[in-house]
């Protein structure tokens, strides 16, 4: 699991958001990471950023 998300432009690729991501589970499974209380708000957030027309 990473620490961070990076979303990208439409070509030509730029960096549009950098997201840290800090999430409150020991053991970080893909499986343990998603009942973190904050995973709901990172998930949305990146996918309403991966969602604008820009």
């Amino acid at each position: 699991m990473g620490d961070k998300v990076v979303v990208l432009s439409k070509r030509p690729a730029t960096i549009k958001k950098i997201f840290d991501i800090k999430l409150t589970v020991e053991n970080k499974t893909p499986f343990n990471s998603r009942s973190a209380p904050e995973f709901r708000n990172y998930f949305n957030a990146i996918w309403k950023e991966l969602d604008k027309n820009e």
